[in-house]
């Protein structure tokens, strides 16, 4: 796997207490790096960005990144890689690149719902000293269409939450917004034998909170990335084998899930044919029992 690196002019120097971490697949990254580049951080505010090409394969888009990367106001690194390595090993290789002792892994479809987003993660590090801390996700920014509805109305009654409602389920998080000390990472990494969309974070968390308490906070970013229903079932589809893992390993707290809530609104979403891929992934949620 060969990998090509673009350094800022700040990355030299930097010294970060937070490295915020963002991986992407084809997806264009840069509207997340103009809202962090607009915040206006205190001088040596100790935050720095690597964000990871994980094979898009498009020289045009690598190349919007890379301006962007270079225009930051703070240290920056971009990671291209030649082939996809996918969703935990790319993590973790961003992780080994990382310098700070906080890692906030943030996605690349996410947007900040406040102009201090990463002021007030590194003011919760000063105070608190978190293990770990999730700081949830809104879609108080994404457009609403048709075409998102189900993939809305999914996220709107589970994961768009309050911090109070999710800390009565700590260990369900996502990489989507989440603040991890180097020492619980140093301990327990993603693993890569999940293979694939879905369910690694989540049984990360499950490892996690066994040893280390989860902070929920409400430090939210907006995920533009909805999906239309075609796309999120396959998504499912695709994550079967996940599923079946995270479910042999994890039983009792798997059975606190609602993925019977999740099958029942997709047996309602639109297919292109009796046999397409709507029919499929119905029967995996009920693994569950």
């Amino acid at each position: 796997m060969s990998e090509i690196l673009f350094d800022n002019a700040l990355w030299r120097d930097g010294c970060p207490r937070l490295s915020i971490l963002t991986p992407f697949k084809g997806d264009d990254p840069t509207p997340l790096l103009a809202a962090l580049g607009r915040e206006a951080l205190a001088p040596g505010a100790q935050a720095e960005l690597l964000i990871l090409d994980d094979g898009s394969r498009d020289p045009a888009l690598a190349a919007r990144v890379e301006a962007a990367v270079a225009a930051l106001p703070l240290p920056a690194r971009f990671i291209r890689l030649d082939a996809n390595e996918g969703r935990s090993k790319g993590r973790n290789r961003l992780v080994s690149q990382a310098r700070g002792e906080w890692l906030l892994f943030l996605d690349s479809d996410m947007l900040p719902d406040r102009p201090d987003f990463i002021s007030a993660w590194l003011t919760l590090i000063d105070q608190d000293q978190p293990a770990v801390a999730f700081g949830g996700f809104s879609l108080d920014q994404a457009p609403a269409s048709p075409d998102n509805a189900l993939h809305r109305a999914i996220a709107d009654g589970s994961d768009c939450q309050p911090a109070a409602v999710r800390a009565r389920m700590p260990e369900k998080i996502f990489t989507s917004n989440l603040l991890v000390r180097r020492d619980v990472f140093a301990a327990e990494s993603f693993d890569e034998d999940f293979q694939g969309w879905g369910w690694e974070d989540v049984e990360w968390g499950m490892r996690v909170a066994a040893r280390w308490p989860i902070l929920h906070v409400d430090n939210t970013a907006t995920h533009l990335g909805l999906d239309t229903a075609e796309t999120l079932t396959a998504k499912y589809e695709q994550s079967i084998g996940n599923f079946l893992k995270i479910t042999a390993r994890h039983p009792d707290l798997m059975a606190r899930y609602g993925s019977l809530k999740v099958a029942k609104l997709l047996r309602r979403a639109p297919c292109s044919s009796a046999c397409g891929p709507c029919s499929r992934p119905m029967s995996w949620p009920r693994l569950r029992r």
